[in-house]
C-alpha cells in the first residue's frame, strides 16, 4: 500500500474545508432544489409559508405541467426567448469580437488606448450595463431621438415594449427539433472522432445520428405535448437586451481572440505566403482554423452566461414585462413572489440541466484530451 507522504497530507487538509463547503451550499443545495421540484410545495399557498408545512411528494408532475400545463406558456415563451438570446448573444460576441481583434492584430496607432476602450465595458455588472441602456433605449428619447438622422422615424422603435413575435413555430414540434438537434450534436461527434482517428466511435456517432434523423422525418415522433397549436417565437423587445449584452461582452471575445492571433507564429503566416497563399486564404487557411479552440471556449462561457441571464433583464425591463421575460426571471417570480417554491425549484433544475448540456461535454473533450497528453 502506498505510504500518503507529509505534503499529501498538508494539501488534503488545505483543501478539506473548501470541499466541505463546495459539497454542503453547492451540491448539497443543488440536490435540495431537486428534491423540492419533486414536490407539490406552494401549490397550496396557506402552507408555503407555514412554520412546518406539508409537502407531499409528487414525482415529475411539476415538469408534466411546465411542458405540457394550460397555465405555464409562459414558462415555455421563456424558454425559446432564451434560446434565441444565447443564438444571437453567442453570433454579436464572436463576429465583432473577431472582427475588433484582427484590427488590433495590425498594430494601429493608439492600439493600448482601443484595447483599454473595448474591454471597459466587460468591467461593469450587469445591473449598471441594464441601467444605462435603459436610459438610452426608453421609447420618448435616448436613441429614439437620434433616428432622424439615419432615416428611421423619431420615437418609433419599441426597443423593450414591442409586442411584435416573428419566427414562430410550434410547440408541438418540439419533440422533433430535439430529435433533429440531437442529430446533429451525434454529427458533430462523429467528426470529432474522426479527426481524432477514432474511426469505430465516428461510424457509431453517424449510423445512430442517421437512424435519427430518418426516423424523425419520417414521422417517427408522434409525441403531442398540447391538444392544440401554441406558436412561439423571437420578441422584437428582445433586440434591445441583445444589444447592450453584446457591448459588454463583445470585449472579452477580442481578449481572448487577440491573445490568440498574438501567438500564432509569425513564420506560419510567411510560410502560407510563400506557398502562394493569398491574404484572403492566410486567414481562412492558417489563422482561423488555429483559433478553433478559443472559439469553442467563448463559446461555452458566453453559452452558460446567455443561458442563466437575470439581472440584465431584470433592470432593462424589469420582472413584469412577459415580453421580455427568461427562464431566470420566471423562477425569480415564481418562487419569491408567488410562492410556488416546487415550481420554481422545478425551472431552477431545467437552467442547471441546459447549461450542463453546454458545459459537460466540453470539460470532458478537455480532460480526456489533458490526459492523452
Amino acid at each position: 500500500m502506498r505510504r500518503v507522504n507529509r505534503d499529501q497530507l498538508t494539501a488534503l487538509a488545505v483543501l478539506a474545508p473548501s470541499l466541505v463547503l463546495l459539497a454542503i451550499f453547492v451540491y448539497g443545495f443543488i440536490a435540495r432544489t431537486a428534491y423540492t421540484s419533486l414536490t407539490d410545495w406552494g401549490r397550496d399557498p396557506s402552507q408555503a409559508l407555514a412554520a412546518n408545512p406539508v409537502i407531499r411528494y409528487i414525482g415529475f408532475a411539476n415538469y408534466k405541467d411546465l411542458f405540457t400545463g394550460f397555465l405555464d406558456a409562459r414558462f415555455r415563451q421563456d424558454l425559446v426567448s432564451a434560446l434565441f438570446f444565447t443564438v444571437f448573444f453567442l453570433a454579436g460576441c464572436l463576429l465583432i469580437g473577431l472582427l475588433l481583434a484582427l484590427m488590433l492584430d495590425r498594430n494601429p496607432r493608439g492600439e493600448g488606448f482601443f484595447r483599454t476602450v473595448f474591454l471597459f465595458p466587460m468591467s461593469l455588472s450587469f445591473i449598471v450595463t441594464g441601467t444605462i441602456w435603459a436610459w438610452m433605449l426608453q421609447p420618448s428619447g435616448g436613441v429614439n431621438r437620434l433616428s432622424p438622422l439615419v432615416g428611421l422615424p423619431a420615437g418609433q422603435f419599441e426597443w423593450l415594449t414591442s409586442r411584435t413575435s416573428i419566427w414562430q413555430f410550434d410547440w408541438n414540434r418540439l419533440p422533433l427539433v430535439t430529435a433533429l438537434v440531437v442529430a446533429a450534436v451525434l454529427v458533430w461527434v462523429a467528426v470529432t472522432a474522426y479527426r481524432e482517428g477514432a474511426r469505430t466511435r465516428g461510424h457509431v456517432a453517424v449510423a445512430c445520428a442517421a437512424l435519427l434523423a430518418l426516423w424523425a422525418l419520417t414521422g417517427g415522433v408522434t409525441v403531442k405535448l398540447l391538444p392544440y397549436p401554441e406558436p412561439h417565437g423571437f420578441n422584437l423587445a428582445f433586440v434591445g437586451i441583445i444589444l447592450a449584452a453584446v457591448w459588454q461582452m463583445a470585449g472579452y471575445t477580442m481578449a481572448l481572440y487577440l491573445a490568440g492571433l498574438r501567438g500564432i507564429p509569425e513564420e506560419l503566416r510567411e510560410a502560407a505566403r510563400v506557398d502562394g497563399a493569398s491574404e484572403r486564404q492566410v486567414y481562412t487557411r492558417v489563422i482561423f482554423p488555429l483559433l478553433a479552440p478559443i472559439t469553442l471556449s467563448a463559446m461555452i462561457i458566453l453559452g452558460h452566461i446567455s443561458l442563466k441571464i437575470f439581472d440584465l433583464v431584470f433592470a432593462m425591463a424589469g420582472p413584469d414585462n412577459t415580453q421580455t421575460d427568461v427562464p431566470a426571471l420566471l423562477m425569480y417570480i415564481t418562487a419569491f413572489r408567488g410562492n410556488q417554491f416546487a415550481k420554481g425549484a422545478a425551472i431552477g433544475v431545467v437552467l442547471l440541466v441546459m447549461v450542463a448540456a453546454v458545459i459537460v461535454p466540453y470539460l470532458a473533450s478537455t480532460f480526456r484530451r489533458e490526459a492523452r497528453t
